[in-house]
């Protein structure tokens, strides 16, 4: 969304981005955060900020140009997903993958992820698109039935908001 925003997208970014990348043209390279580390994890903040400096160092901030950089910033997260996905299945030798929320909507990482996993025989399985929806708002109307149903559980664990994925 941030990315978005910084395009002059509306929201929500994600598919404004996506609609955008699909006119752009490979001319821009962002760096991929994370992707050459052997954990699990990813963050974009870095991403972010080089597609700051990238706008900001347009003369003439185009829509061609918008789309280039969009199409750019797509093609670097779906390659840092792609690879994490990969490596979370070769380490914990699972052969499967569910991809959800509102990330699973994005078509380029559709279409990656499939042809990606499936060179290892690996199998990738996405919800219909309309079921591709924020997973905070999945998670709060969650939260929401829990507490109407009155449905109590301890779940045994503390929230650590720092918590390693492997």
């Amino acid at each position: 969304d941030k990315t978005a925003q910084l395009l002059g997208l509306g929201y929500p970014g994600g598919l404004a981005l996506s609609l955008l990348a699909e006119k752009g043209k490979p001319h821009f390279d962002l760096p991929r955060p994370l992707i050459h580390t052997k954990d699990l994890n990813v963050s974009f903040s870095g991403l972010k900020t080089a597609v700051l400096h990238l706008v900001r160092a347009q003369e003439n901030l185009t829509d061609e140009i918008k789309a280039d950089i969009a199409f750019a910033f797509q093609e670097a997260i779906t390659d840092v997903l792609t690879k994490k996905c990969l490596s979370a299945l070769d380490q914990t030798h699972l052969n499967q993958l569910v991809v959800s929320g509102g990330v699973g909507a994005n078509k380029q990482l559709r279409q990656k992820l499939n042809t990606e996993l499936s060179k290892k025989n690996y199998k990738v399985f996405f919800p219909r698109l309309e079921f591709c929806t924020d997973n905070g708002a999945m998670i709060a109307f969650a939260g929401a039935m829990r507490i109407e149903t009155s449905l109590k559980h301890d779940l045994g664990f503390s929230v650590k908001p720092r918590w390693q994925l492997t």
